[in-house]
């Protein structure tokens, strides 16, 4: 299979979507099917790392996801809403065959449909199958500039991992696809992290990481616009399968 690239040259800013095998210099062969992720050993140091408590929880609701489409594998990170509900972007479900997601103590389980939205780059997936008893909390406020935040997920489509930095500010999408502002941060992240939980220092999800540039900034869509689009179902339309145009996952 051949491995899907992510575009976005924008007013001279390349943003890269962190689908799992976007703008890799080399071709990753095969994730395997008995692919169990390892969690860190633990949620970090410093200032703004959270606590044990709080990272075990995150550890708990975020998944990796595998998309495979029509010629390509791609994968990303998700977070549960529920026990059968999940938030990733847009770009990790789409042109997808068949969607699965991995839970931290490896479980895999299909995804029963997927729906997407242009008003930014987020997605909801569903499952059959429970995803666990650990979900989101969901901030009511964005972060502020230099808020401390933690990005938890599956970078490259390995095991868990966390990241700290700090909030840089509002900025327009550097991909042009969002409506209103997004949040640049400097949480380094890395190919497969898109859709990773954005946390604040007291394990609540702040934003959704979609991008990130050449500067190693990394770009949110923040909890607001989140916020918004679960409370507008009527926003989110089902995802086509890639292998025939009526056909949406749940149906396969």
């Amino acid at each position: 299979m051949r491995t899907r690239a992510a575009s976005g040259l924008l007013a001279g800013v390349l943003a890269l979507a962190l689908a799992g095998c976007a703008s890799l210099p080399q071709a990753p062969g095969a994730l395997p099917d008995d692919f169990i992720p390892e969690p860190t050993a633990s949620p970090g140091d410093g200032a703004g790392a959270l606590s044990p408590d709080g990272f075990s929880a995150a550890q708990r609701m975020t998944v990796r996801v595998r998309n495979v489409g029509c010629g390509f594998i791609a994968t990303g990170t998700g977070f549960a809403l529920d026990s059968h509900t999940l938030v990733t972007n847009r770009h990790v479900v789409a042109d997808a065959k068949r969607i699965t997601v991995t839970t931290y103590d490896g479980r895999s389980i299909a995804a029963t449909a997927a729906s997407t939205t242009t008003v930014a780059d987020i997605a909801i997936i569903t499952t059959e199958e429970s995803l666990g008893s650990a979900y989101a909390f969901r901030a009511h406020e964005d972060p502020a500039e230099g808020d401390v935040i933690t990005v938890v997920g599956y970078p490259n489509g390995g095991r868990l991992t966390s990241t700290a930095g700090v909030v840089l500010g509002p900025t327009t999408d550097p991909l042009g696809g969002a409506v209103g502002t997004v949040l640049a941060t400097s949480a380094s992240v890395e190919q497969g992290s898109s859709g990773s939980p954005v946390l604040d220092e007291d394990g609540r999800v702040v934003g959704v990481i979609y991008a990130k540039n050449y500067s190693n900034q990394s770009f949110i869509v923040p909890i607001s616009t989140l916020n918004t689009l679960l409370r507008e179902e009527s926003l989110f339309v089902p995802e086509a399968s890639c292998a025939t145009a009526s056909q949406h996952l749940g149906s396969m």
